[in-house]
């Protein structure tokens, strides 16, 4: 039976269910659940601390789980990143008081608050620069108004909290996060959770794409699909009346009605938008 972790609350929780829910998969109903076995598809979910999932995943413990990829970084473990789920985005940077650290080389030597210690370091001590790491669980924007540290290391989002601490971010992002689905990196773990990545996978499409149906002139046919060109190639019928054929491709949700202007200025006629369900790609 798959073992795969699933993050029992938090940011990453609520969107990690539902996309396995979307995916067949028999999800928990209540919050103190902590392990659900879905004897159906031979997998049991358990359902951990986001920050342990990918310690768990690594020591083999379990054979996948969904975690962020700041978190997978963070922990050192043996653990991949199979695929990007597309939600649960943030943005790790740096931020220091305006005027005292103006750039990423600034920090060398210096004090650095972060809960996040082995992300900071590898940083570090990917651009040769030293400094004394301090880990805090939390409140990290505060570390620098209690004198604790000179810079501060955190996810940043509207950036209102490091404004309201009289702080600035500085330099590039030191890492684009997002929840990722992450295995273990031995023999044979990539075969074992090759269903799960399908089954997601077909939801991400699902969640990305609509099928669009129109009927097309055949002396038109090429400039339409160029127009939607699907995920490998359109479907093409032939249809009764010969000068027209039927076309069928999966299209971006986001711009679909600007497609559909511009298929109807063409000359498409009958078009159609529908919802596709998971695929098992």
């Amino acid at each position: 039976m798959l073992r795969i972790a699933v993050p029992n609350k938090g940011s990453l929780s609520d969107a990690t269910v539902e996309m396995l829910r979307e995916a067949g998969y028999r999800v928990r109903r209540d919050t103190k659940e902590l392990v659900v076995s879905d004897v159906e598809n031979d997998v049991e979910f358990f359902y951990l601390r986001p920050r342990d999932i990918a310690v768990y995943v690594g020591s083999g413990t379990v054979d996948a789980g969904v975690t962020g990829r700041d978190l997978l970084l963070d922990s050192g473990s043996s653990a991949v990143e199979v695929m990007s789920l597309g939600f649960g985005g943030s943005t790790f940077r740096y931020a220091a008081r305006p005027g005292q650290v103006a750039t990423v080389e600034d920090i060398d030597g210096k004090r650095v608050a972060t809960s996040y210690p082995g992300l900071v370091r590898a940083d570090l001590a990917s651009r040769g620069l030293s400094g004394e790491v301090v880990r805090l669980d939390g409140a990290v924007e505060t570390a620098i108004t209690l004198g604790v540290a000179d810079v501060i290391a955190d996810v940043v989002e509207t950036g209102a909290t490091l404004r309201s601490q009289g702080l600035a971010v500085f330099g590039e992002p030191i890492l684009q996060s997002e929840a990722v689905l992450i295995r273990g990196d031995r023999p044979g773990e990539e075969q074992a959770v090759s269903v799960l990545e399908r089954r997601i996978a077909g939801v991400i499409t699902a969640r990305t794409y609509v099928m669009l149906d129109y009927d097309c002139p055949k002396e038109l046919v090429d400039k339409a699909t160029e127009l939607t060109p699907g995920l490998e190639s359109p479907t093409v019928s032939p249809m009764q009346d010969e000068a027209w054929v039927a076309v069928r491709a999966m299209v971006p949700r986001i711009g679909r009605n600007r497609l559909m202007d511009e298929l109807y200025d063409l000359g498409a006629r009958a078009i159609l938008v529908t919802d596709i369900a998971a695929c098992r790609l």
